[in-house]
């Protein structure tokens, strides 16, 4: 065989001396080929060096192994790890995951979706925003098209959804830290889905069950997605009004807790467990930070790898039955995940 640059899969199929069929059922499902057929294409692609476009390849199934990662924000630590699990497994499965960032935006996420119908994905792995009334009727309507798994926040009961439960994990850390002195006060995070009233209402039912009054603290209303700055102009706003009603602050998540902690420090607050600490601060996520920031941050651990695995998993489920290989089970398979305590120098 003459070995040149390959371009086609037609040019290779040439090159080979198979047809071009035989080599594109290879590239759909080696195993799908005969053996001494399937050693005759890879000994070819290794002289050669070709390589087929995977995207070609996948728009020219009737199937697609083209899989759609949906998040609201790309920098955020949290949904980076989400990524990083769900893009390995569905790797390793022979899938082709395609991320998009919707930037907290409806309409971007939107047109995300129906960018992911329009190349026939397979499915798709979603973190709603929520949006108005006609976006949420819009999603719906992709969603029946192209079987869609949210993660993180459910976009409603009939949706398929992954996500921590929010009333074990902030139950878990509001109890803990009821056992000081002082009441533990809460600092919200910005509503931008349903895990913000989902934790402060668990905070409440907590302190409610321990015979506590909640201690909610008044902040500005926001729906921004840039929490640090928004947890620290508050937080100096709420310092310069006369401080904390309380020693103990539970911040909605680490990255609130993060901007509160700034706070503190430039206000010259220490933040710790000693007797000569002002205030105790807690969070919750887990995120890679909150481990390395100064003091170490008391918060509760989200398990995204058993999240990336229930949601690639349902969603895998749910393109099998699309495509006949399952029987049809009910919509709206709500897995809930519980979260884990991680005591640090902070509280």
């Amino acid at each position: 065989m003459t070995v040149k640059q390959i371009r086609t899969m037609e040019e290779f199929a040439e090159a080979i001396g198979l047809s071009r069929p035989t080599v594109s059922k290879y590239f759909q499902n080696p195993d799908s080929v005969r053996p001494k057929l399937r050693e005759k294409i890879e000994i070819g692609l290794k002289e050669t060096g070709f390589r087929p476009n995977l995207f070609a390849v996948n728009l020219n199934r009737r199937r697609t192994k083209i899989i759609g990662l949906i998040f609201p924000n790309s920098l955020d630590p949290f949904y980076m790890g989400l990524r990083r699990r769900i893009e390995s497994q569905a790797t390793a499965l022979g899938y082709l995951p395609f991320v998009f960032s919707s930037d907290g935006k409806a309409e971007l996420e939107a047109e995300a979706l129906e960018t992911l119908s329009s190349m026939n994905a397979a499915g798709v792995i979603m973190a709603p925003v929520g949006g108005d009334a006609s976006h949420r009727k819009k999603v719906k309507a992709l969603a029946r098209n192209i079987p869609v798994v949210f993660i993180d926040a459910p976009f409603d009961e009939e949706e398929d959804f992954v996500g921590t439960n929010n009333g074990q994990s902030m139950a878990l850390i509001t109890d803990y830290l009821t056992r000081f002195d002082d009441p533990p006060c809460y600092f919200d995070m910005p509503w931008v889905n349903s895990n913000a009233p989902d934790r402060r209402d668990a905070y409440v039912a907590t302190m409610q069950r321990r015979g506590l009054t909640p201690i909610i603290i008044p902040l500005t209303p926001s729906s921004d997605w840039d929490f640090e700055r928004y947890a620290f102009g508050e937080a100096t706003r709420i310092l310069n009004e006369g401080g904390f009603p309380t020693r103990v602050v539970l911040c909605g998540n680490d990255r609130v807790a993060f901007g509160v902690l700034a706070a503190l420090h430039q206000a010259g607050r220490k933040v710790g467990i000693g007797p000569d600490c002002d205030l105790r601060v807690a969070g919750h996520d887990n995120q890679p930070l909150s481990e390395y920031i100064c003091p170490p941050l008391t918060t509760v651990q989200q398990n995204t790898a058993e999240m990336g695995r229930r949601a690639l998993d349902m969603l895998l489920a749910r393109i099998d039955m699309a495509h006949g290989a399952k029987k049809p089970r009910p919509r709206g398979e709500h897995v809930l995940v519980d979260g884990d305590l991680i005591l640090r120098s902070s509280a």
